[in-house]
């Protein structure tokens, strides 16, 4: 585990993550961020606590929009899902490059 400062609507937070998981956790804080400050900006809701509420409920509302519930990686979170994907991309990339000197 490795610590990793990140900042949200301007506040520091120190977050423990699992190695190699960072660049994740960093999307997530900025993504965080972004629709925080969002809100904020709007000027309709006040006080940080409210503000964070009203983000996690829309993003809770959009996973479920786009999370199946039935198929091969319904059970799976969304970053399992995106460490599969890059697993697929090592696979084709290890073996496409060969056929490069093909073309």
């Amino acid at each position: 585990m490795i610590q990793l400062d990140v900042t949200i609507m301007g506040s520091p937070y120190r977050l423990v993550v699992k190695e190699g998981e960072e660049r994740a956790l960093r999307e997530a804080a900025a993504f965080l961020d972004k629709k925080m400050t969002a809100i904020r900006d709007a000027g309709k809701v006040k006080g940080n606590d409210r503000i964070a509420v009203m983000a996690a409920l829309g993003m809770a509302a959009e996973f479920l929009s786009v999370k199946s519930p039935v198929g091969p990686l319904s059970d799976m979170s969304i970053l399992e899902v995106q460490t599969k994907i890059s697993a697929m991309h090592k696979v084709l990339d290890s073996a496409l490059t060969p056929q490069e000197t093909l073309f």
